[in-house]
């Protein structure tokens, strides 16, 4: 990776977001009908590479079910309204109503009520009642104290996600989570992260970690870069973290541990691209909050947004002007970018003749800064 100078005093590497490249036609064409999108992560295989992010905006017990139906994965954030209340649809209507300077009060105030282990194992039950694949997520913090819960009450994914996650957290105050130790011992896959180096993802990697999370505070409702100045351009971030993968397999002897690109993705060509920059599956956060399913009506905040001391994110409205199934599988009514993600994935691949998901991580990409009129 090339260096540049900032000053006398600091270099820094170049990185590159999903605008700044581009995906290079090649030889071959294939028809889009002759293309597969299904990944599989340890048993589980799914036809679409997408995982709906475990937040509130994005992700009930209900669109979970609809996901897996339309052949994703939806993760139910188990630190969210529906394992705090019975039922959150009016708190969610309430969050929406919030006014802009209220917003931080408003969610804080909303999220105090404390997590119910009962309505973990509730919501986990709904779901796997419906047939589909059931993942939840915790957070790195929560993950000791409510993963027996997790467990028993039979998920079948196990995601622990924060902004970024470290297979090496120091603390003088609390013991932190032993995330090789945990891992180990669990009978579920465990998908970890964000992570956003080549070392980061290489030690998650090396806990046992199924798949690795690649972000950091990246998309439409966080706001890190502004208050931490912390940021990592998604394309390099994506390439990366599929290079410690290709290293850990030959370190491991052949183990492939799945990179998941979350955050940055904001239209079908983002997805495209991370998948053509080694991801294996792509996390949607604000893209299906849009959806006329989704349960913030129109609205999306992620965990960052009610931080006791130091909110990193806010609430943004996405609106709702397409179904679940239109945003995924279309048609498109438009071309935005924001619905058929999966048939853009689709005629990406066979447009530049590769027939499967992991094929197309090795397609030809350009730097190429995207110029807007």
């Amino acid at each position: 990776m090339s260096e540049i100078e900032i000053g006398r005093g600091k270099r820094g590497n170049r990185a590159w977001a999903f605008d700044d490249v581009a995906i290079v036609p090649s030889r071959r064409t294939r028809d889009p009908k002759d293309v597969s999108t299904s990944w599989s992560i340890d048993a589980f295989k799914f036809d679409l590479p997408v995982m709906a992010a475990p937040m509130d905006s994005v992700v009930s017990p209900e669109t979970a079910i609809q996901m897996g139906k339309l052949g994703g994965l939806g993760v139910l954030d188990l630190e969210g309204l529906w394992t705090r209340y019975e039922d959150p649809t009016n708190l969610l209507k309430q969050i929406g109503e919030l006014p802009a300077d209220q917003v931080v009060a408003g969610l804080r105030k909303i999220y105090a009520e404390p997590i119910k282990a009962e309505l973990i194992r509730d919501r986990i039950a709904q779901v796997r009642g419906a047939g589909v694949t059931v993942a939840g997520a915790l957070s790195p913090q929560s993950t000791a104290e409510f993963s027996d819960t997790v467990l028993k009450a039979g998920v079948d994914l196990f995601v622990i996600r924060g902004t970024t996650v470290s297979a090496e957290h120091v603390s003088r105050t609390a013991e932190p989570l032993n995330l090789k130790q945990f891992i180990y011992e669990l009978d579920v896959p465990v998908i970890v992260g964000g992570a956003a180096t080549y070392t980061a993802a290489l030690h998650l990697m090396r806990t046992g970690a199924a798949g690795v999370l690649v972000g950091f505070g990246g998309g439409a409702a966080g706001n890190t870069r502004k208050v931490l100045g912390i940021h990592a351009p998604m394309a390099t971030a994506v390439a990366d973290v599929a290079g410690a993968r290709r290293d850990y397999m030959d370190e491991s002897g052949g183990r492939y541990v799945h990179v998941i690109a979350d955050g940055g993705l904001g239209t079908s060509g983002d997805v495209v691209k991370a998948i053509a920059c080694g991801a294996d599956a792509v996390m949607l956060g604000s893209v299906l909050a849009q959806a006329h399913e989704a349960p913030g009506l129109g609205y999306h905040w992620g965990q960052e947004a009610w931080h006791e001391e130091l909110p990193r994110g806010k609430r943004v409205h996405v609106g709702q002007d397409h179904s679940l199934e239109e945003i995924l599988l279309g048609p498109a009514s438009d071309a935005d970018a924001t619905t058929n993600l999966i048939g853009a994935l689709r005629r990406a691949m066979a447009t530049t003749g590769y027939s499967d998901v992991k094929e197309f991580q090795r397609v030809d990409v350009v730097v190429a800064p995207y110029q807007s009129n």
